[in-house]
């Protein structure tokens, strides 16, 4: 898409970054059954950049949205092949949606799958995600399995072969 930088996560940015994660999901607050909690948690997404690879996209020199994407055989959620790769915290700022920063990002992680030779990627999205699982499917993954829920929310582990 036209205008889109991707970067690499600096420290500097992690305010910007914890504050779009909380924004990109707060339409979703009535779904989770303790909000609260989900909050704490998405104020310090910032550190996925600890244990992954965090890349931030930028709109009009403006921070636009941000994912982390975790090479294989790095240290993930017990529910994940831990020899995949794969994406999480895929976030969007609300104001610059539907401009393809999502999609640039997930381009980006699956990029970074194929330099890491991995025959797959996966992530987990919920059926709440309205927009960013069906650009998944679009973009060739296919459910695996159910994830366990978060907060009371359904989750599930989708796949794409490279």
């Amino acid at each position: 898409m036209a205008g889109i930088r991707l970067r690499d996560y600096e420290s500097a940015d992690a305010q910007n970054l914890n504050r779009i994660a909380v924004s990109a999901f707060d339409q979703f607050r009535d779904h989770y059954g303790d909000w609260p909690a989900m909050l704490a948690g998405l104020s310090k997404t910032s550190d996925l950049s600890a244990s992954g690879e965090v890349i931030i996209a930028e709109l009009q020199d403006k921070f636009a949205g941000a994912v982390a994407y975790f090479a294989p055989n790095s240290q993930k959620a017990a529910f994940f092949d831990q020899r995949w790769p794969i994406i999480r915290m895929l976030v969007v700022d609300p104001a610059f949606r539907g401009k393809g920063i999502g999609r640039a990002l997930s381009d980006e992680c699956i990029a970074r799958a194929r330099r890491d030779g991995s025959p797959v990627i996966a992530l987990h999205t919920s059926p709440i995600m309205s927009v960013a699982l069906p650009m998944y499917l679009k973009m060739g993954f296919v459910k695996a399995y159910d994830a366990p829920p978060i907060f009371g929310v359904a989750y599930a582990v989708y796949t794409k072969a490279l």
